[in-house]
């Protein structure tokens, strides 16, 4: 059982292995600590090894099973090492969180960088394909697991001067769904959630970048504020367990109304 803003969840993972990127701060964390606390083993990854080694030793030391791996998802070959990695130590893979991503700077089209494009593609996009093709190599040798990617608001909605950040979450959506009718019939579920303004460090950094852009944006969002990273973790989960079973190539968007405007 975890808890999300003191509620329990009654879902259990136990016996599970559970890989999370983007792990060692915000939605990714909170993600990784739910995983670990439902009674899996959870691998996490992230591109800084200092943090990511950092954030599984905050879960060991709470009595959990975690590790903690260097993985830039935009490089597949690392990805195919943490995820064989994951499997060596924990000897399967059942579910996974593709949470990384990055922002590119605020700006118009006309005055963007291709350097900030392709950078935001080959994290936000390829690097979900790379994940998504090593975890289902391996979920299809087992005949079973479960895939959550992670795309945004901004993968339902346009907002100005996020158009590399908007095409690479729209261009998550469409990846989803592809490989989820790929797999429906083979044991392995994958849905994508987007995830609205949450209070994680990278909104933070945004807000101090752009403060009027971003205050606009929690202005516009209907609940009237920010979500949490244990609220978008606790979706996540559902989304993993056998009570989504009947969920595939699904959009789950936990954000506080943004989208429904």
């Amino acid at each position: 059982m975890n808890r999300v803003n003191g509620e329990t969840m009654n879902i259990s993972f136990q016996d599970k292995v559970a890989f999370v990127t983007g792990g060692a701060e915000g939605i990714g964390f909170a993600t990784a600590q739910a995983f670990a606390e439902a009674g899996a083993a959870v691998a996490i990854a992230g591109i800084h090894e200092d943090t990511v080694k950092a954030a599984a030793d905050r879960l060991t030391k709470a009595g959990y099973q975690a590790l903690g791996l260097q993985c830039d998802v935009s490089d597949e070959a690392q990805v195919a090492a943490a995820i064989a990695e994951t499997v060596s130590v924990f000897g399967r893979l059942d579910a996974a969180y593709n949470n990384a991503g990055i922002h590119a700077p605020s700006v118009e089209t006309a005055d963007a960088l291709a350097e900030d494009f392709d950078r935001v593609i080959a994290v936000n996009l390829r690097g979900v394909w790379a994940c998504m093709k090593h975890e289902l190599r391996q979920m299809r040798r087992q005949g079973s697991g479960v895939i959550v990617n992670c795309s945004s608001q901004s993968g339902l909605v346009g907002i100005a001067g996020l158009g590399a950040y908007t095409a690479s979450k729209h261009g998550v959506i469409g990846l989803t769904k592809a490989a989820a009718l790929e797999y429906a019939r083979s044991g392995i579920r994958i849905n994508v959630i987007c995830p609205g303004t949450v209070d994680t460090p990278m909104v933070a950094k945004a807000k101090l970048d752009h403060p009027a852009r971003i205050q606009a944006v929690i202005d516009n969002i209907p609940l009237g504020r920010m979500g949490t990273p244990e609220e978008i973790a606790s979706a996540v989960l559902w989304l993993c367990s056998p009570g989504a079973g009947f969920m595939i190539g699904q959009v789950v968007a936990p954000d506080g109304g943004y989208a429904a405007q």
